[in-house]
This record gives C-alpha cells, structure tokens and sequence, in this order.
C-alpha cells in the first residue's frame, strides 16, 4: 500500500511547496495542497469540506485554492473561492484537472501537481492585478491529513 512517503518524496514536496510559492508571486491566489490516504466520500465534497476546515475562505479577496488528493484511491479534486469563481471562465478548474490527470495517468504525480499549481498562478495573474503588496496569507505547506 502506498505511504505519503512512497507517493511523493521529501524532494518531491519541497519541489510542491515551491512552486505554491512562485505561483503565488504571481497573483494574489493563495493554495494548498492537501494529501489522505483515502476518500470515503465524492472528492468534490471531501474538498469542499476540507477548504472549510482549513479556513480556506479567510483570504481578504477570496482567493484560496485546494488541491485534495486522495493518494491510496487515486482521485483528487480543485476548488476555488468565490472572489476566483467570480472571474474565471466556467471551465477553469476543468482543464486544470484534466492536464493534471494526464499526468497522473502517467505515475508522474509531483509533475502533474507542479504544472496544475503553475497553471493556476499563471491564470490568476490575468484576472487579478498584483497592485497593492501580495501578503501570504496562507501557508504554503503540504497538509497530511491521516499520517
């Protein structure tokens, strides 16, 4: 059975944490990445459940983003703020998803959470102005939910 540490290497999520951060540089998008073994629920749900318990929703312009990954079952699931459901085209999350699944599909895990992470930095800058100091509001770390 696959362990935190088998899925993703101690290097693999200093490589995730970093591009949260260079994404972030980007726009005022604040992102977490969330890991579990397992989901025992819709992934959709299970997200917007988690983006609830970890406060995803207290960034001054709504901006928080959540990748969820259920490791073990190989499901995951993206959810946005308000303040970005409001600017983004309907189909946003969709095509982010499915360049990560691409990856995914080809066992590249780390690649396909780097490229959705860069991606959603990417789009965000181009409905959000970086005007006024971009505060870290969240912080950038991997959350293990059942370690």
């Amino acid at each position: 059975m696959a362990t935190s540490q088998t899925f993703l290497s101690p290097k693999d999520r200093e490589l995730i944490v970093y591009a949260i951060r260079e994404a972030e540089k980007q726009s005022p998008g604040e992102i977490r990445v969330y890991f579990e073994k397992r989901c025992k629920t819709d992934p959709m749900d299970r997200a917007v459940q988690l983006f609830d318990t970890l406060k995803m929703n207290a960034t001054a312009e709504h901006t928080g983003i959540l990748i969820y990954v259920a490791y073990v079952d190989r499901v995951f699931a993206i959810i946005g703020d308000e303040g970005i459901n409001a600017k983004v085209p309907a189909n946003f999350w969709d095509e982010t998803k499915t360049i990560m699944q691409n990856y995914f599909q080809q066992e590249k895990f780390r690649d396909g959470l780097v490229e959705g992470i860069k991606l959603s930095g990417e789009q965000l800058s181009k409905f959000f102005t970086s005007g006024k100091e971009n505060k870290n509001e969240i912080s950038d770390d991997i959350v293990m939910g059942d370690e």
